[in-house]
């Protein structure tokens, strides 16, 4: 697993397996159809890359984790180890704190003309949920997620049990909860799903009668 990690973490990385180096795989297996994995490997040797391609692919990873990985590596000092940690926890954690409080505040409540609050540890924990809208005495939730989380592995993971979690706080609190995306533009961090905002304030009205 660790080498995988390595592998995988070079590789994204510098690219190698993007749609411009080994083309566009994902359609390319669903318009083709195959029945096995043999069967695919035979169509994309022969009408996309041949395997010397992806051989030399192979290779120029190899020497970007051999040199360049390696060279930075040693590089690297306890100073930098130290400074990094700190800065992870303490400024980033308050960027993106900072940056919740602009997308969530700034857009949501002017939007929507409701106070919007964060939620607290155990409902982060237990179901999922960042922020909430308190309307008579039932709760909308907001899990708030940067643009392209859908795509990363462990995120693809877990959309199962968030799903479930979400569910359960529906059934308990009575509003559904809403995903809000998350996206810099021009240094500020602005809703990248905006048709959102339509869906919970139809939410909003659908709790203020019930």
């Amino acid at each position: 697993m660790p080498k995988e990690w390595i592998i995988n973490q070079a590789n994204m990385r510098w690219g190698l397996t993007r749609k411009n180096k080994v083309g566009a795989v994902s359609e390319l297996i669903r318009t083709y159809s195959p029945k096995s994995v043999e069967d695919w490997e035979t169509y994309y040797y022969e009408n996309v890359y041949p395997k010397r391609y992806l051989e030399e692919l192979g290779g120029r990873l190899y020497i970007k984790i051999t040199e360049v990985c390696q060279a930075e590596i040693e590089d690297v000092t306890e100073e930098d180890c130290i400074d990094f940690i700190i800065t992870l926890v303490i400024n980033r954690t308050y960027d993106g704190y900072q940056s919740e409080i602009q997308t969530i505040y700034g857009q949501l409540q002017q939007a929507l003309g409701v106070k919007v609050e964060p939620a607290p540890d155990e409902w982060d924990r237990g179901y999922n949920v960042d922020f909430f809208i308190k309307i008579n005495e039932q709760y909308v939730g907001l899990q708030i997620k940067p643009a392209g989380y859908a795509y990363i592995p462990q995120i693809i993971n877990e959309l199962k049990f968030q799903k479930e979690t979400h569910e359960k706080f529906t059934a308990k609190y009575g509003g559904k909860v809403f995903y809000i995306i998350s996206v810099k533009e021009d240094k500020k961090k602005v809703i990248h799903n905006p048709e959102v905002i339509e869906e919970i304030r139809e939410e909003i009205e659908r709790l203020k009668k019930t």
